[in-house]
Parts: structure tokens; sequence; C-alpha cells
């Protein structure tokens, strides 16, 4: 999927729409989407102004809004103005390496269990092969 797919799939808009493309899926299995660190990603200009790291957080929604597009994907469903994919909880989130302008963040969320409307996706990062973030991820769709 290419920025325009990716656009039609997340309510999400610039600057936090953090999935820049999805290299791979399989609906109810899987998904691998990229996000391109750039040094003038509007955190760098107070985290850190003298080393510039991606903060956490904005990893872990990375992977969230992989997990949104699979969940639209799996359900065969597009966004819309009356339901959104709302990330419900994270567990066992763990942080390896920073990862800094420059670089490519990979992000393969995967579904473990789907319940009751509770999506539950094991989630990893990584930047140049090696793990930087893993997470297990919990989401579901709310009607507003």
């Amino acid at each position: 999927m290419d920025i325009h797919d990716v656009l039609q799939h997340l309510p999400h808009r610039y600057p936090f729409l953090l999935v820049d493309k999805v290299l791979d899926y399989q609906p109810n299995q899987y998904l691998v989407g990229v996000k391109n660190v750039t040094f003038n990603e509007p955190c760098f200009t107070g985290h850190f102004p003298h080393r510039p790291v991606f903060p956490g957080v904005l990893i872990l929604e990375a992977m969230a809004q992989c997990t949104g597009i699979l969940a639209f994907k799996s359900t065969n469903e597009m966004p819309n103005d009356h339901s959104a994919y709302y990330f419900v909880g994270i567990d066992g989130a763990r942080f390896r390496d920073p990862v800094e302008p420059g670089d490519q963040l990979v992000m393969r969320v995967e579904v473990r269990k789907q319940k009751r409307g509770i999506w539950v996706f094991g989630a990893t990062a990584t930047v140049d092969g090696k793990v930087v973030c893993e997470a297990e991820l919990m989401c579901t769709k709310k009607e507003f």
C-alpha cells in the first residue's frame, strides 16, 4: 500500500500520520508498515535539541496505526465520520534502542486474537533489522 492507500485507511493526518507505506499484509494475520523518521518531525524541536530521539510513545502510536490499518483490511471496512479504531491498551512495552532522524522504522503487527470487538496484536518495530520496540497492543472500534 502506498501513502494514498494508507490515507484511505487511517483518519490521521500530518503531523500525526505515522505510517508512510505498507510493505505487506494478510487480513486477520499480519501487516508490515514503514515510518521514515526525518529530522523535520515536529517532535525533534524539543526531544531533544542536542540529540534528537524519536519519542517512544510515537513509536507505539505508529505501531497502533498499523493495527488500525490491519483491522480495517481484515473487516473490509473503511474509516468514516461516525466510527474509528481506538487504542485501548498496551502491555509489555519495551524500548531497546533509540530511534533517530534518518532511521527507517519497520513495524510488524500480528493478530493474536479478537474477542467481543477487542483486537489484540503483537507488535515489533525494527531499524536495520534490530528490534527497537515491542509491545502487545489492543484496539477496538467505537461508534460516535
